[in-house]
């Protein structure tokens, strides 16, 4: 189940996420502009070569994104937009395996009108090679979002 760390409340946007509950993404920091969440890769999530399926990474990804874009208490006169995606790019660095923690933590970059990009790395723990320090293991994937502020419908 997707949970957060805001006082025990889930966020906003995660009240119907489906999918980020189905992957089992736990919340672990998020702020205006910044969110860390983590997730432990299950059978169901690997490819025919045993490893983490980039669409799983990129979802992953996708919902730190997500989560970094859109405050969790929208400024008065904010709730009736919302911030998506308009467009991203992956680069996939190493693999991932079943049973590894995977962390994702996604960072404002820049801002401008209604338009910001974001960069978000993703970590599989129990990596040994190539970590940064104080990081939550191996950098696995790079992902930057293009994001756009749209009316709510």
């Amino acid at each position: 189940m997707a949970e957060t760390t805001l006082s025990g409340l889930p966020h906003p946007i995660l009240a119907n996420d489906h999918a980020s509950a189905w992957m089992g993404i736990e919340v672990l920091a998020v702020g205006d502009g910044h969110a860390t969440i983590r997730m432990t890769l299950r059978q169901e999530m690997l490819n025919g070569f045993g490893m983490a399926h980039g669409g799983m990474i990129f979802a992953f990804a996708d919902s730190a994104f997500a989560l970094a874009c859109n405050p969790a208490n929208p400024a008065p006169g904010a709730e009736n937009t919302i911030t998506v995606a308009s467009g991203v790019d992956i680069n996939f660095l190493k693999p991932a395996y079943q049973g590894q923690v995977i962390t994702a933590a996604a960072s404002l970059r820049s801002s401008a009108g209604r338009s910001g990009i974001y960069d978000i790395q993703v970590f599989a723990a129990g990596a040994a090679a190539d970590t940064i320090p104080g990081a939550p293991g191996e950098l696995i994937a790079e992902f930057r979002g293009r994001s756009r502020t749209i009316p709510r419908k």
